[in-house]
């Protein structure tokens, strides 16, 4: 007993050492983060003050396929042109399906493939939460700056469509999603042409205008468009991932630029139940919504296998230096640990998200009276697609948890797979390293799974190095505040944005 006592002991021992060489062998990526704040703004109240006008235009997009108040598109086309003369009179301006925007800015060498920055107009309604101030034409940018919302606000500070600048901040709906980028980037490029600075390369711009419902007839159509001319783009640029401040990426000990290098799939089925109706006073067995129950209760507990993408692991790899030994530990032994690792990804829904195409329950619909049994039950289930999974694998899924039930499955919205992964050895993406680096020296950088849809996988047909981030420092409060209440963008992060896409274009050539 004693000797095998010891055997299991001197295992132990082994396999300690084996864990431990491996943690601190483990090619975790080197923080080589500098240290200050890096580019510094230079005050710019009249680029403050064209966003600001921007954001009092509703361009709400709503409904299905796009069908909408188009009236605030054409202002707002109108309000572009009044504001930067200089990019209409030296681009190729061109308007594809009345509201998309395009623009080419020439580069000196036509050899060179062209690069393409994305944005899109229209934005999401913004809710009926009170307001606190429904002051008018609010333009204070000498306030001295707030500092970040700890929590999401329950009601705006000032109206969603006023524009109000005060407090260091730009209010209103779209500030973050997405005028805030489209204007930044007018803002470069207009920069560009005032000092002269021609590139080498060609470079695009493209503003969707209905991104927010599917961007079927805006998006889709541009790329269509450019693919049509026979177009092929070095690389292409859109929202989708953030710079996390510090102590908002758990573990981490530093400010994280997420790259979106390829973003989640889409599927949301309808699920029809049949059952029998009448009378509450009689009712059967096991009736449709008791029928429903079991399924949607297959659907959360029996949810598709986790697993840690190519992706996944490089996000990993990447941030796990700054993280806590113990996590370092797991993540550098995957060959053992990779279950215990799993276990605890999929226990937190942020990262569960990372790990797993997700599967949520959103609506639901049966009888309209307390005492009817409704004869048909439905409900909607949507799900997040991984790009190691796909569209025929979800649906599989789906008909193994309605199985043994009478049941109608309807796709509804936009189904899509999830995107290719554009790669991070090339020029575009390490000069996205050095443009964070510019204007936030201490960040680190690493790829990333978008979990919202962009319009950015529209322009796959065209570019297979597609990126999606916007180089904006927020909390997580303040990045819950998208699509929510009291929504703004600081007027720090909008002036090191305009500095971002400017230092793009100027030196992706050199």
């Amino acid at each position: 007993m004693k000797k095998v006592l010891l055997a299991i002991l001197g295992i132990l021992i082994i396999l300690g050492a084996i864990l431990l060489i491996k943690t601190y062998t483990y090619p975790f990526k080197k923080n080589t983060s500098g240290s200050g704040e890096g580019w510094k703004p230079v005050k710019n109240d009249s680029a403050v003050m064209r966003l600001s006008g921007g954001i009092k235009i509703p361009t709400v997009s709503t409904g299905s396929l796009g069908e909408f108040n188009y009236a605030p598109f054409g202002l707002f086309k109108e309000y572009l042109k009044n504001s930067y003369p200089l990019v209409y009179q030296n681009t190729e301006y061109v308007e594809v399906n009345q509201y998309g925007l395009v623009y080419r800015l020439k580069g000196s060498n036509p050899k060179l493939e062209p690069i393409l920055f994305l944005s899109h107009m229209d934005v999401v309604p913004p809710g009926d939460a009170d307001i606190k101030n429904n002051e008018e034409n609010v333009f204070r940018p000498n306030d001295k700056p707030s500092e970040p919302v700890a929590k999401v606000a329950e009601d705006w500070d000032y109206a969603p469509f006023s524009g109000a600048v005060a407090n260091g901040r730009i209010y209103g709906r779209g500030a973050i999603d997405m005028k805030g980028m489209l204007f930044s980037l007018m803002e470069s490029m207009n920069n560009l042409i005032k000092n002269k600075q021609t590139p080498q390369r060609d470079i695009y711009l493209a503003f969707g205008f209905d991104e927010e419902v599917g961007g079927q007839k805006g998006a889709i159509q541009i790329a269509d468009y450019f693919k049509k001319k026979g177009l092929k783009f070095d690389a292409v640029y859109d929202e989708g991932g953030l710079i996390m401040r510090k102590g908002n990426v758990a573990g981490v000990d530093a400010d994280v630029a997420v790259v979106g290098c390829a973003e989640k799939g889409f599927l949301s089925a309808k699920i029809k139940v049949k059952g029998l109706g009448g009378h509450s006073s009689m009712p059967p067995m096991e009736s449709a919504i008791g029928k429903a129950a079991v399924i949607m209760q297959r659907l959360e507990d029996d949810q598709m296998k986790p697993v840690i993408t190519p992706l996944i692991k490089e996000f990993f790899t990447n941030i796990g230096g700054a993280m806590p030994f113990t996590t370092r530990l797991a993540l550098a032994n995957q060959w053992l640990l990779k279950p215990v690792l799993i276990s605890q990804l999929t226990k937190n829904n942020t990262t569960n998200a990372l790990v797993r195409t997700t599967t949520a329950l959103t609506m639901m619909k049966g009888s309209d009276g307390t005492n009817v049994l409704s004869p048909e039950v439905e409900f909607v289930v949507n799900f997040r697609l991984l790009p190691s999974n796909t569209v025929k694998d979800v649906r599989e899924h789906i008909a193994k948890a309605t199985k043994g039930f009478d049941v109608e499955v309807e796709e509804i919205d936009n189904t899509r797979e999830a995107s290719a992964v554009s790669p991070t050895n090339t020029k575009a993406f390490k000069l996205i390293e050095a443009g964070v680096k510019e204007i936030h020296p201490g960040a680190i950088v690493s790829p990333y799974l978008t979990m919202a849809g962009t319009d950015a996988g529209k322009y796959e047909i065209v570019s297979k190095n597609v990126y999606r981030f916007m180089p904006i420092k927020i909390n997580s409060s303040e990045q819950q505040s998208i699509h929510s209440t009291n929504e703004y963008l600081s007027i720090e992060n909008y002036l090191k944005m305009i500095h971002y896409f400017e230092y793009l274009m100027k030196n992706y050539d050199k």
